[in-house]
């Protein structure tokens, strides 16, 4: 694993842009960050587009809120793509958002974190659309979030106590929103009633990118497998739901697929997979090989 030593400066940055295709379906690469005295892991979280669950998975031997000034963070800003590749994907196990695009002849994928539903309340799995969009929107509030707070009035407008911050993208079924934020430390938390919200920064970068007609499938994949330069990456994150009846029967389901869409030879390393099943990091680790892959087609 290559680790980029870098120092904290500047603005956040916005939305992970990555070349990819379907030999090469891990993106970014895993970097070091030196902590600054009066740093959280939460900053260091947000200027590297990261959600609190990666900061913190990543660290686990750090204090978010008290890092040790002088040392070096992980910043896993690294990813195995997921299985559906077009539209707006959203993982939430992974609590990240991926939106697959094309720029003339390349194949394109930006990503960001988000924050997800908490218990009980999180988005239902499935595929939706993008029914439209809007700027500075109103908050017009749930009647269950109300009766929840009922202090709520029936429309919170924009502003700063607006909690779907300066954008929201509304999708074709209930009244789920991919939205921004006026708490930025929700992202990478199970924070809201349903809907998906993004850093300020980001929800701004994506909005004018996702037309409206948008697929936005949902999905639920704590473990990822994929290819760059014909090793077998594994992605692993915690599996909150507990909908994983047994991990090394999903693993060897994912390296079956794996198979199908490499037509290549799949050789595991079952020692490393069986760690990294326990750590539960986030980070892509190479856990095998593929042999015989055919030329790529875009």
């Amino acid at each position: 694993m290559a680790l980029i030593l870098l120092v904290f400066a500047g603005n956040a940055l916005a939305l992970d842009r990555y070349v990819w295709d379907s030999h090469h379906t891990v993106v970014g690469e895993v970097k070091k960050h030196v902590i600054s005295e009066n740093e959280t892991l939460l900053d260091i979280a947000r200027w590297y587009d990261l959600g609190y669950n990666q900061i913190i998975l990543a660290n686990p031997k750090y204090d978010p809120w008290i890092p040790p000034p002088g040392k070096e963070a992980v910043i896993p800003t690294q990813y195995v793509l997921p299985s559906v590749k077009t539209g707006l994907v959203v993982n939430l196990a992974e609590m990240r958002l991926y939106f697959f695009t094309r720029e003339g002849n390349k194949k394109i994928v930006y990503t960001a974190p988000i924050g997800i539903g908490t218990d009980g309340k999180l988005t239902e799995l499935g595929i939706y659309t993008i029914v439209r969009k809007r700027k500075n929107p109103p908050w017009h509030v749930p009647e269950s979030i109300r009766k929840e707070e009922p202090d709520l009035p029936e429309v919170v407008p924009p502003g700063p106590n607006n909690p779907l911050g300066t954008r929201a993208l509304y999708l074709s079924r209930g009244s789920y929103m991919i939205h921004g934020t006026n708490k930025p430390w929700g992202i990478g938390r199970r924070v809201s009633h349903g809907c998906m919200r993004l850093y300020p920064e980001d929800i701004e970068a994506l909005y004018p990118l996702v037309p409206v007609g948008t697929p936005v499938t949902v999905i639920y994949e704590p473990y990822k497998l994929g290819v760059k330069d014909n090793k077998i990456y594994l992605q692993v994150f915690p599996d909150f739901e507990n909908k994983v009846a047994s991990s090394f029967a999903e693993i060897m389901r994912l390296a079956n697929i794996l198979k199908k869409e490499q037509g290549g030879k799949i050789i595991l390393y079952w020692m490393e997979i069986r760690k990294y099943l326990e750590n539960k990091d986030g980070i892509p680790h190479i856990v095998g090989e593929i042999r015989g892959i055919p030329p790529a087609k875009n």
